[in-house]
Parts: structure tokens; sequence; C-alpha cells
């Protein structure tokens, strides 16, 4: 046989397989045949759903969590918290009606010259001692505060302090750059108030006539509300120098009582907020805000030898001012005519009183009198020693004091004290006088 030739096999006879006669399995070959075509369209009609209507928005819900979206651009900063929104939106709104106070006064102009001590004397000596003598007089400015405007009017609310000054001269700057004079209307005879007006622009119309442009104010709130820990807003003209500066904080305390000194001037401040705001010199005067934009105290002092302890005066109190002015063109305050004391168990052990508590009429340090004559209280009939428990049912004390309590009245309210003379507990009504500068 040929190595090429290939060798051949007698392959047996294969028969045809009897399942294929089988009746049965043509009909499952049927039934598989007929369910392939229903599953087709019922993928093509739920594939439909999927990337159309609710479906389509849920995958593309998944899209989003699953898959990392593309990085974005912003135009503009978007506020990352709430608090922080709030604080950029009152500045926003509310720092045009902040104003600069600036106070300027004729200085002398001062001239150095050189001269001989011993000229008018005949003697031979040659020497020559520098003099100083006045060549007039020039203005310039020696400080400067904040304010902010209350009525479209152009009347702002300060410090006491910053317009003290009654030979100075007064000019407030605008947010927008504009300068004004002002006038004192008022000082603060008790508090570190005092309220100042600027006159509006006059507007000329297309017709001739004439109108006022009204400058932008602040919002006052409530400070009775005030909380520990809410946030604040102080703005005002740091060092006199950069106007509209802007310190957030918190409230630190309440109802501190200080003794705030300088320019010559000392005084006790009852009932006022403590803030860790900065507040720095040239800011007295400016307003301290809470998150909704309203003001709710009036930024006054500053401890030097601390960091982040500042006062403001709360706003209620300067609401009576601001009332007066408007009523009566001045500020007055109600007066007693007694000198007290405020009792403690240190102080009632110490002279043998009979209560711990109230406002104990005594004798100054200087030896002054303990009723001034003349007075309501001399008209009265109270009398050193008597111990005033109640001012109008409202009880004195270390931390409701006469001072505090009597500034919520005015001049010519009727009241009632309670008094405790000896041991004998006796109602007095009385008249309030008007307390003079």
């Amino acid at each position: 046989m040929n190595l090429y030739d290939l060798p051949k096999f007698n392959l047996p006879k294969i028969s045809k397989p009897k399942f294929l006669n089988d009746r049965n399995f043509h009909l499952l070959v049927l039934i598989v045949l007929v369910s392939s075509i229903f599953g087709f369209l019922a993928g093509a009609i739920s594939g439909h759903y999927f990337y159309t209507g609710e479906a389509k928005d849920y995958l593309s819900k998944l899209n989003t969590i699953f898959l990392k979206p593309q990085a974005k651009v912003e135009k503009e900063y978007v506020p990352q918290t709430s608090q922080e929104e709030s604080v950029i939106n009152v500045v926003r709104d509310f720092s045009p009606a902040v104003v600069s106070i600036v106070i300027t006064k004729d200085v002398p102009i001062m001239e150095e010259y050189y001269a001989n001590p011993f000229q008018d004397f005949g003697l031979p000596l040659q020497l020559q001692i520098p003099q100083y003598r006045q060549m007039g007089t020039e203005k310039q400015e020696i400080g400067g505060g904040t304010g902010f405007i209350i009525s479209e009017e152009g009347t702002i609310l300060t410090n006491k302090h910053v317009v003290i000054d009654t030979e100075a001269d007064y000019t407030v700057f605008t947010n927008d750059g504009k300068s004004y004079p002002a006038k004192v209307l008022a000082r603060d005879s008790i508090q570190d108030l005092a309220i100042i007006k600027i006159e509006r622009e006059k507007l000329i119309g297309s017709k001739g006539e004439f109108s006022f442009k009204n400058f932008p104010i602040v919002k006052l709130g409530d400070s009775d509300k005030i909380q520990m820990g809410q946030t604040v807003i102080a703005i005002g003209n740091a060092l006199g120098e950069f106007r509209n500066t802007v310190s957030v904080g918190v409230v630190s305390g309440l109802s501190r009582t200080i003794t705030a000194s300088g320019g010559g001037m000392s005084e006790t401040i009852e009932d006022v907020i403590q803030t860790d705001t900065a507040i720095n010199k040239g800011n007295s005067g400016g307003p301290l805000l809470n998150l909704k934009g309203e003001v709710i105290g009036i930024n006054t002092a500053m401890v030097e030898q601390a960091q982040s302890i500042g006062f403001a005066i709360p706003i209620n109190k300067a609401k009576r001012d601001i009332e007066q002015i408007k009523k009566t063109g001045k500020i007055t305050y109600p007066f007693l005519g007694v000198r007290y004391i405020l009792l403690t168990e240190k102080i009632q052990k110490q002279n043998n009183l009979e209560s711990n508590r109230g406002a104990w009429i005594a004798k100054g340090e200087g030896g002054e009198t303990a009723v001034s004559p003349g007075s309501v209280a001399d008209k009265a009939g109270l009398k050193e020693n008597d111990i005033i428990l109640e001012f109008n049912n409202e009880k004195i004390t270390t931390d409701n004091s006469l001072s505090k309590v009597i500034q919520k009245y005015n001049p010519g309210d009727k009241i009632s004290l309670k008094i405790l003379r000896g041991k004998e507990e006796k109602t007095i009504e009385v008249v309030l006088g008007e307390r003079e500068e």
C-alpha cells in the first residue's frame, strides 16, 4: 500500500434517534421558542421604561451617587455655613449706616526761638536759651470715633466720650466717602451716650422742586433678649483710621458693672454687655449687631490689659434717650436726692443694721449730706439711716441698684418707696424731680 493512501475503514450505520419522533419533544421545543419571543418583548419594554420617566431620573440619581462628578469652577465665593452667610448679609446691608466721627479743634501753633535771658541786665554773657511763643492757631484732627444713623433725617447715636469736648468741631464721614458737619443734640448725663445730627442733601427735580436724600439706617433690636454665647458683630472706625472694620465674636457676659476712664473722665457704667468681639480705639460708639442685623448694643469700652474683653451699652438704654430727644429735644433723668450704700451682709454686721439688702441712706465719704436739702426726698421726709427696700414695688439689691431702677422712670412720675426706719417699715409716695447737670 502506498504510504500516501489512506486506509479504508468500514463505518457502522447510524440509525435516527427515537426521541425525534416523540410528540412530547416537539411540544417542549415549541414552548422554549414561544418563551424566548416573549422574553425578548419584555426586555424591550422594560428597557424603554428605564430610560424614560421616573425610572430614568432614578438611574440618573444613581449615576450621580456612584460616578464621580466633574469638577465645577465657582464664579464667586459661596458662604459655607448659614452663620457665615448671615454675617456677610448683615455687613452688606447695614454698614452703610455706620459712620466715622472725626474730632477737630483749633490748637495753638508754637514757634521755637532763642533769647539771651541776661540781655536786659547789661551783662556781657552771650547765652542763648530756647524759648517758645504762640504764632496763631490751626485746626487739627485730635481724635475719632464711630456712630450709626438711627433716622433717615440724619440722627446719629454714639458715645458721650466721643463728643465730650464742647469746644471741638465734629465731622461725620459716611460709608460712601461724603462728609457732613455734625451738631451735638444732647449728651446723656448718666450713660455714656450722645445724639448728634447731620443734615440731608437737597435734591432738585426736573421741574425745579426740592426734595431730600434719606440716609440709610440701622434696625434697633431688643437687648433684653440677649443670650450668653450669642454671635454678635461689631462695625467701627478702628484706631480712627480703618473705617467700617468688621469683627465677630460672642456675648461672653451680661449685666456687668465697669468703671471706664479716658479723655480726662471716669464713670461707672452698670448693666453692660461683655463680648469677646474685637473692640479697638475708634470703635467707640459703633453698633453691636446680632445675626438678624439688629443693633443690640453700643460699643463703649475695652480692657487694655486683657485680650478680647470689650463692653457695650444695651440698646434698650439708648431707646429712652432717643424718645426723649424726639419729644423734648433733650435728655433728662429723674432725681430723688439721696446718697446711699447698697447693703450686703458684711455692711449690715459692721453697722448693726436691721436689713442686709436695700439702699442705706448715708453721708458721703467727704461728709456730703445724706439727703439733699430741698430735694423731693427731703420734702417727702426721708432721713439719714433710712433704708429704701423697694422702689415702686421693685426690690433694691446689689444686682438691682437704686440708680438702675430709677432710670426706668421720668421726671414728674409719681412712685412709692418702701423704707425701713429702725425696725419699722413705712411707705412714702414721692413725685420724682429732674436731675440737673
